[in-house]
């Protein structure tokens, strides 16, 4: 608030001759010194008050303000929510834990399969296709593993089991069907081009008994599957052994349906959501149009 500057005494303009004049001087400028002095102290305490009160102010804004600019959404901007504001920029080091880094995948294993032991329990009713597992040596992965992931996609209800034609059993040895290999990326292009298929280190492939899986595909998944591991197995495996029961590849039926499981999800998802499973959950089969 602004503090009203009082106004000066009045002036007479004159001064008796009654001898008293260089007193009355004297006193007229000593109080007139006096009430500046003051005036400039009123002042001074105005200014004082001023910064005191803006400094206030300002580490008041500085604590209360928000860092983000004003009027803008608690959320990232759109259309651009990979790119931190400048107020989004850490003052004291990093706040959010490093990311995982990803797994080394290497091109090649040694070519030798090993093949996981024991059997499962026969599941699903129908023709029996009975399969071994196995994992290539050298790559950093148990057959043991690999094989009882293979077991629980092929066992579960929303399989191929679900529409009554065909029945499961890993087995050891004997007669087989098809064989579930886990293999190098390499090693995958070379079974895979003795059926005419090129992998280019990158994808899966089904061709005579051969079911491999691309050790790239089962670890580092694809984009939109990220954080879905095992949904993203669950379609690695359905498709390609889908191949093995005779079914081509087909494409999304209707913006915002199930993916089926034939579709090349890894080239797109066509409009339709993510899906692992040739029957959804009241076991209806998820098909669609044969692809192009």
């Amino acid at each position: 608030m602004r503090t009203p500057t009082p106004s000066p005494g009045p002036s007479t303009g004159q001064h008796g001759s009654d001898g008293t004049d260089g007193v009355d001087d004297w006193l007229g400028d000593a109080l007139d010194g006096a009430e500046r002095r003051r005036r400039r102290a009123r002042v001074l305490f105005v200014i004082l008050a001023v910064c005191v009160g803006t400094a206030t102010v300002t580490a008041l804004v500085w604590v209360y303000l928000p860092d983000s600019p004003l009027g803008s959404s608690a959320g990232p901007p759109h259309g651009d929510a990979s790119r931190p504001s400048r107020s989004a920029v850490p003052r004291s080091g990093p706040t959010t834990r490093p990311s995982r880094a990803a797994p080394v995948i290497p091109r090649r294993g040694t070519g030798r399969f090993l093949r996981a032991s024991g059997a499962s329990h026969k599941v699903g009713r129908g023709t029996l296709m009975r399969y071994t597992v196995e994992v290539e040596d050298g790559i950093g992965q148990h057959a043991s593993s690999f094989a009882r992931s293979v077991d629980a996609i092929l066992s579960d209800r929303r399989g191929w089991t679900a529409g009554g034609r065909w029945a499961f059993q890993r087995v050891t040895s004997g007669p087989r069907d098809f064989v579930v290999r886990l293999a190098a990326p390499k090693t995958v292009d070379t079974l895979c081009a003795k059926y005419g298929l090129d992998t280019d280190g990158e994808v899966n492939c089904a061709g005579g008994e051969d079911v491999v899986i691309n050790l790239k595909r089962w670890l580092l998944l694809t984009p939109y599957y990220k954080g879905r591991a095992d949904l993203y197995h669950a379609l690695a495996v359905n498709h390609e052994v889908g191949h093995r029961l005779g079914f081509n590849h087909v494409t999304c039926p209707r913006d915002g349906g199930l993916a089926p499981v034939m579709m090349q999800q890894i080239f797109g998802m066509k409009g339709c959501r993510i899906n692992g499973w040739p029957y959804d959950s009241r076991r209806r089969f998820v098909t669609g149009p044969p692809s192009p």
